[in-house]
């Protein structure tokens, strides 16, 4: 991830946070059903990585959510 981009890669991460929590999903829930670790979940809302388009799309399928929402950023 570019340093540039890492505010977008926060709010990005609540955004994903905010959608589970309202399906009432934990994380290790989430990552099961898109088949990747709880760590990686983790460092995905925290903005501790990058993640691919795929995998945000797996995400907004779960949440059952645009990935429009997903870069909704409110300030």
């Amino acid at each position: 991830m570019q340093r540039k981009h890492v505010d977008k890669y926060k709010y990005l991460g609540l955004n994903i946070a905010y959608y589970r929590k309202t399906k009432g999903l934990s994380q290790i829930a989430l990552a099961e059903l898109i088949n990747i670790s709880r760590t990686h979940m983790s460092r995905i809302e925290t903005a501790e990585c990058a993640v691919s388009l795929d995998v945000l799309f797996d995400i907004c399928d779960v949440l059952d959510i645009s990935p429009e929402k997903l870069f909704d950023f409110r300030k």
